[in-house]
């Protein structure tokens, strides 16, 4: 019997499904693999074979984990998102879309108007191990989840990003009562706008709608979300029982080509396969003990911290009660007069706190004897203010004050605190006796309890199993810093090459400290964490973290027995310090405690705009906790009137509160401005310009969750910042207030504002963001017939200002845009004067008062309520003034900051910074957004300068959730370290400023001795400019590879969100340094620099850094730059004009081989010989360089190509695909996974845009600059200068490769400024700007449809001109086939691999279309021809 079979092995689950001769499904099977591939595959096709005995099989393998099957067992792979469209399609034909969620996988599928195959890039969120973490922390599974969801009443925002984020969110919905109901249906809801928002990208889903996959075939409450969402009706939606079988279905269809196999071959071939055993051992990690004798020492030592305990039935006397409810646990603690531990309590709250605490204690009162009375109790934690309103519980404390408590007790002159919980990092660094600096993770919980507990129940061992492994381990596997959903396919892949559970537990133990502290803590040198260290909380009680704690920092710390309950025994302790020695506890009495029920209801505040969403908790004594309000009228009291300055609310009040004209007086219409990004800098300055020219301006209304929703479909970048996603909503309300102009203009630079700012840029994001609005609302703007006026300008040149204004409002005169460019100055001026003057009173009045003022550093935006829900009130409730980092800015002198300050919103972070040094009662907080590529600069900028003069610095990073339970702590433990600082007497003004670190210079003499490194970036072309370099003297190096460790140390030394390009880079160029036996005092490195509004300008300045760090000061950094970028001049090195025409034929030579190598190599009969072939021509091209000349050039360039036609080849149609993208990371072998490799392993051919193309863009925007924004014609005069020299050398080139007939010519860089006008304008310079926009074009136009756009994660400016052209290019060329592809640290290659084999399979079929359409069409003709005759 032969049988079409599919085997569909996921990230968390095996499908098989078998089919007969008439594809009816004979069998199919399903289950869990707990990342045991093997084995559970064969217990499948034991399963088949059993049913089947003596079948022959035709079968494929799909699925993330299918592939590495696939060449052992000699079966074929079809990707699985062909598998899924194929199934769909034989079943049901009137299919327009589907949406298939796997475990870590989703995918989005349009079959009409165009196919396309989206798949979710590196993040599992969305997907079924988001639901599964989600369930769990709710104590349920999948299916009780769904179970809940149907009882919901309402929607909480929750954040779908990752899992790690969702829990922050949902657990203090938890810890203030919200029904685990309505955060079930919450969570489903934020699967679908992940799903929405991260793969529609843009563009919509309609019509009928197929829902596949195994969380979309189970969970029934999941399919309704999307359908509320979607408006789609039960007519229009497809689901099957069979859902979650649909890739093994398509899979068997798809097989009926292949040659049978017999079944018994394949058990045969499985129960053979091992695992491969050949690890490269010597990258791991050192074993955590070498011997039994080193355990058993290390065991020793950590049991001497002990807290001293009696039992409580031998006590008499009063006792205090100490309560932690944690995220994730509740803890508690009964302590006697004498700090000896009576009673413990430890348990999870599995998603219901007050119940876990009411347990808790009615534990405890069943055995107190009657002579013990518990005096007063303390509770702090995620849940302190529920379980204190809860259970009368006399104090509530933050809890790093008890946290430090607690560790002083162990370890008095304690100098360093770290405290991993659940999902919480807490570090306390104490300096001279007071906090000195208080450090909590951010949203992302990677790297805490919860991390290890994934893992354990993902392999299939529960975590105190699992953490026992990993003391033997022998080879722990090296497994980085990944967050945990990053880390899955890690763990699959270490798994596949032989590690085993041990080798993973003790290299997930690794993973978490160095996640603590390198991305955490950003520890510099272990110096900084002091000598005597206490680590505390449930994740040190697992001894495989503690060992890799004290591996990594070589240093012995102290672990309290009482590590997982020290936050309860802190309260127990700060209870009984606050005790008068005569009242008792609040705390509720055994009865009351029996009687004790609590009911959880929800309604909207409607007592101001807000409209607050309350969770109301009504207790059985009539006595009520209500949560959600921003005010105290939301829990029915009287708003208490604060007279506590908050400029972020005055601000946004004077900001957008403006009389303006209204009906017949505004002779010249209605006209729209958006109410996001830059408006929150510029709006008094343009509400004034056009009301003066006669409108009337309407601005959209303030930012809510219902505006950010009604955008979400147009949203091309899932990874863009919440406030550009705002954008979208903002325009669409516009919308809905029947306005027909809108204006939105992109402006690329502010005014300058002191004489240090190197330069004036807006942010990327906000410069171009109105070019995404224009192309990816297109259809809104036109259905609505409404004119959109986005012009580039520069508010720092009146001239050109002037000019791009009157362009836009052509009908206008220019004498009236004139005057009214005038007032909207003075307009503006006037503002800045108020802010500037309010800032000064709030000091003047908090010095006056004696009180506190906290100064909220952020973007303009960031005072937009929605953006940052209200943190300025929560600062006025914890009795502190509010002050905005604009209105202290002017109050400094210039001084240096260790960064190229280029972006003018930012260098006013760094001026706020030195105002607090000045002003005692002043402390700063900043504040970003998630996903802002820029702050990874500022954020240690600030921080440099605080640490300066021993100030706190905190930091809250925002994004679309509301909920502020992170940020409560954050603000009550600055409070907390400012309130013991003026008790201990602390001034932190009392330091000596660190002056500037002095530059080191490369002079004359240091050519001539000094080996200048260079890192790696494109190794054909690297090698030939380290040999232009050396002819003129210079002992440039260029490092020849990149390795892992490399990776490593960049991560270490820069900060972990700047961008992969600079840790690559960076990290290459430190490891060298620190591994290759060099003489620093003979060394120098090299480094090009862009100069551009993009954050690279700044890697300089983070090499810098890093060298200072890595305790190699005296190396000098070189800039190789077009200008002088980074205001560092050096006497030793200069780019001469000789050099530069070297580097030039260097970069057109390097250009020309390594586009006829990726032409040839693909096609080639004898395998090698293409790159036998090009490493001859490096070495002759070196010789070109050496002794040039324009004949011997031409020449050899005539010689290169004819050599490379003869070589033989395969006369056969590839696919084709274009790379373009962030330059280093479309380039870098390793930057981008060896993309080149994996495109010609599954069949294609990759087509890479020049290099050179990179700098006469550079060149050819300077025209654009002072045509629009005010340049000299001078500076466009020298780009033009340099375009004729570089094309002086390149044209030969290109006329070589049209005369050749077979290989493809460049474009010049006009002609591809053309192609990129067509869909975005050429102001969008920064980055890759308007040249990645237009290399997509040019491939398309010369045939190569299919094209990945690359960029490291989160690169700013592809949010604009890669993933934001998408639509526009989609619509003018409706063939093209692109994907965009991130590339990170952390970020898995096999979702990249499988991506590319989505793309390169969709490519293939349309060949093969193409050829059978082409065929059929011949055969006809033949036909036709014999039938005349």
């Amino acid at each position: 019997m032969e049988l079409q079979v599919g085997l569909d092995v996921g990230s968390t689950t095996a499908k098989m499904v078998a089919m007969n001769a008439n594809k009816e499904i004979i069998f199919k099977s399903y289950k869990r693999h707990f990342s045991d591939i093997k084995n559970t595959t064969l217990k499948l096709v034991q399963e088949l074979a059993a049913k089947f005995p003596h079948a022959k099989l035709k079968m494929n393998a799909s699925g993330s984990s299918g592939l590495g099957l696939c060449e052992p067992l000699g079966i074929p792979f079809i990707q699985e998102v062909v598998a899924c469209t194929e199934a769909v399609k034989s079943t049901q034909s009137n299919i327009d879309v589907i949406i298939e969620l796997g475990g870590e996988d989703a995918k989005l599928i349009y079959l009409t108007n165009g196919l396309e195959q989206r798949m979710n890039s590196a993040c599992a969120g969305g997907t079924g191990a988001f639901i599964d973490q989600i369930a769990a922390l709710l104590n349920t599974d999948a299916e009780g989840l769904n179970r809940l969801a149907a009882g919901a009443e309402k929607i909480y925002p929750i954040a779908s990003r990752c899992g790690v984020f969702a829990k922050t969110d949902i657990q203090p919905l938890l810890n203030e009562g919200a029904r685990k109901e309505d955060i079930a249906a919450s969570v489903f809801q934020a699967v679908v706008n992940q799903t929405i928002g991260g793969l529609a990208a843009g563009r919509p889903i309609r019509g009928n709608v197929a829902f596949l996959g195994g969380p979309l075939t189970f969970l029934p409450e999941l399919r309704k979300r999307f359908m509320i969402t979607l408006n789609l009706t039960e007519e229009e939606v497809l689901y099957s029982e069979d859902g979650h079988y649909y890739v093994a279905i398509g899979a068997a269809l798809e097989s009926r080509k292949n040659s049978p196999v017999n079944i018994n071959n394949i058990v045969r071939l499985l129960t053979g396969m091992e695992r491969i055993t050949v690890r490269d051992t010597e990258s791991g990690n050192d074993p955590l003990f070498r011997n039994q004798e080193e355990l058993d020492a290390f065991r020793k030592r950590h049991s001497k911290a002990k807290v001293a305990v009696r039992p409580l039935e031998t006590y008499k006397g009063n006792a205090f009660l100490g309560i932690d409810a944690g995220s994730t646990t509740t803890k508690m603690v009964l302590i006697s007069e004498d700090d000896e531990v009576l009673y413990q309590f430890y348990d999870s709250n599995k998603g219901n706190p007050i119940e876990t605490a009411r347990e808790g204690l009615t534990r405890l009162y069943e055995m107190l004897p009657p002579d013990v009375k518990i005096a007063r109790s303390a509770v702090t934690g995620y849940g302190e203010k529920l379980i204190q309103a809860a259970f009368q519980i006399d104090d509530g404390e933050v809890e790093t004050v008890a946290h430090y408590t607690a560790a002083k007790k162990f370890q008095p002159d304690v100098d360093f605190i770290i405290d991993i919980g659940g999902q919480d990092m807490k570090c306390i660094k104490i300096k001279n006796g007071v906090i000195d600096r208080i450090i909590l993770n951010e949203a992302c919980s990677a790297g805490c309890g919860s991390f290890l507990e994934s893992f354990a129940e993902t392999l299939g061992k529960n975590v105190r199993e699992f953490s026992r492994m990993a003391l033997t381990a022998e080879h722990p596997v090296e497994l980085g810093s990944r967050c945990t959903v990053f880390m899955n396919s890690k763990v699959k892949q270490v798994q596949k090459e032989g590690a085993s559970i041990a080798d993973i537990s003790a290299g997930l133990a690794y993973s978490v400290i160095m996640n603590a502290l390198y991305k955490v803590i950003k520890l510099k040198s272990v110096e900084e964490l002091g000598e005597r260290i206490v680590v505390q909380g449930g994740t040190f009680l697992n001894d495989a973290v503690l060992r890799a704690f004290e591996k990594l920092t070589s240093k012995e710390v102290v672990r309290p027995d009482l590590a997982g309950l020290m936050g309860a025994y802190g309260c127990a302790l700060i209870a009984k310090e606050r005790w008068n020695k005569k009242s008792m506890t609040t705390l509720l009495t055994p009865d009351k405690l029996h009687s004790f029920t609590v009911k959880t209801t929800h309604t909207r505040c409607g007592r101001c705009e807000n409209n607050c969403p309350l969770t109301v908790n009504r207790f059985a004594d009539r006595r009520v906790f209500i949560t959600g309000n921003r005010c105290e009228r939301g829990a029915g009291k009287q708003k208490v009137e604060n007279n506590l300055p908050n400029l972020v609310r005055e601000k946004y009040d004077k900001l957008f509160k403006r009389e303006g004209l209204k009906g017949e007086e505004a002779h010249r219409g209605k006209i729209g401005i958006l109410r996001v990004l830059n408006m929150y800098e510029n709006y008094p300055f343009w509400h004034r310009f056009l009301t003066e020219l006669g409108f009337e301006v309407v601005l959209s209304d303030p930012s809510s969750k219902k505006i950010f929703e009604q955008g979400i479909e147009t949203i091309p970048s899932e990874s863009v910042c919440y406030p550009a996603k705002l954008a979208h909503g903002h325009l669409i309300n516009l919308v809905e207030k029947g306005v027909k102009k809108v204006f939105y203009p992109a402006v690329v630079y502010e005014k300058e504002e002191t004489i240090a700012q190197n330069n004036h840029y807006n942010c990327p994001v906000v410069a171009s963001y109105p070019e995404v609005i224009r192309v990816n609302m297109r259809p809104v703007l036109e259905e609505n017939g409404i004119e959109y006026i986005s012009p580039f300008l520069n508010l720092d040149s009146e001239k050109s200002l002037l000019k791009g204004l009157c362009e836009s409002f052509p009908d206008i005169p220019k004498r009236e845009i004139e005057e009214a460019l005038q007032k909207a100055k003075e307009e503006e001026k006037a503002f800045k004067e108020w802010l500037a003057r309010r800032g000064e009173e709030v000091i003047r009045q908090l010095e006056k008062e004696g009180i506190k003022g906290i100064i909220f550093a952020g973007h303009p935006y960031h005072i937009d309520p929605a953006i940052n829900h209200g943190i300025s009130e929560e600062i006025n409730r914890l009795g502190m003034g509010v002050l905005t980092e604009d209105s202290v800015a002017h109050l400094v002198d210039e001084q240096h900051v260790g960064v190229v300050n280029q972006w003018t919103f930012h260098s006013r972070l760094y001026r706020a910074a030195d105002v607090v040094k000045k002003y005692k009662h002043l402390e700063l907080l900043q504040v970003t957004s998630f996903g802002c590529g820029l702050d990874a600069i500022t954020t240690d900028a600030v921080e440099e300068i605080l640490e300066e003069a021993n100030q706190l610095y905190t930091w809250i990073k925002m994004d679309e959730i509301s909920n502020l339970g992170a940020a409560r702590i954050r603000l009550r433990s600055l409070k907390a370290a400012m309130e013991e600082r003026s008790r201990e007497g602390f001034d932190a003004r009392q330091f000596n400023k660190r002056l500037k670190e002095p530059e080191v210079f490369f002079d004359k003499k240091d050519k001539e001795i000094r080996t200048i490194l260079a890192p790696q970036m494109l190794p054909t072309h690297f090698e030939l400019f380290e040999h232009a370099f050396k002819l003129h003297g210079y002992k440039v190096k260029v490092i020849k590879e990149v390795r892992d460790e490399d990776i490593d140390v960049g991560l270490k030394y820069v900060n972990n969100d700047a961008c992969y390009p600079a840790i690559i880079t960076i990290g290459q160029l430190v490891a060298e340094l620190q591994n290759g036996g060099y003489d620093l005092d003979r060394t120098a490195v090299i480094m090009s620099q862009t100069g551009g509004g993009c954050r690279a300008t700044n890697y300089l300045a983070l090499l810098k850094k890093a060298l200072r760090n890595a305790g190699m000061p005296q190396v000098p950094v070189l800039s190789l730059n077009a200008g002088n970028v980074d205001g560092v001049k050096h006497p030793g090195f200069k780019l001469t004009l000789p050099l530069v025409k070297k580097l030039v034929v260097a970069g057109c030579l390097g250009d020309l081989l390594m586009r006829l190598l990726l032409a040839v190599r693909p096609y080639e009969r004898i395998k090698g010989s293409t790159q036998i072939l090009f490493d001859k021509w490096v070495e002759r091209c070196k010789e070109v360089i050496e002794d040039f000349s324009m004949k011997k050039y031409k020449n050899t360039i005539s010689a290169i190509i004819e050599d490379f036609k003869n070589i033989e080849v395969h006369q056969v149609e590839k696919p084709r695909v274009g790379i373009v993208g962030e330059i280093l990371v479309k380039f870098h072998p390793y930057a981008n996974n060896q993309l080149i490799e994996i495109i010609e392993q599954e069949g294609g051919e990759a087509v890479v845009p020049d290099f050179v193309d990179f700098f006469m863009y550079g060149l050819y925007n300077r025209f654009f600059k002072a045509e629009q924004l005010g340049f000299s014609k001078w500076f466009a005069a020298a780009g033009k200068i340099a375009i004729n020299l570089i094309e002086h050398y390149r044209n030969p080139v290109r006329v070589a490769l049209k005369e050749s007939g077979r290989f493809a010519a460049p474009l010049e860089i006009h002609q591809i400024a053309e192609l990129a006008s067509k869909f975005l304008s050429l102001g969008n310079q920064m980055g890759e700007g308007w040249l990645l926009t237009g290399e997509m074009a040019e491939l398309i136009e010369s045939g190569v449809e299919n094209v990945v756009c690359v960029q490291p994660f989160g690169c700013l400016p592809n949010h604009v001109i890669g993933r934001g052209m998408f639509n526009a290019i989609k619509r003018e060329y409706p063939g093209a086939n692109l994907i965009s592809i991130d590339y990170d640290s952390n970020i898995s290659k096999v979702n990249q691999v499988n991506r590319i084999k989505l793309m390169i399979n969709v490519a293939k079929n349309k060949i093969e279309s193409k050829n059978a359409a082409a065929f059929a069409s011949i055969s006809e003709e033949l036909q036709q021809a014999g039938s005349e005759k």
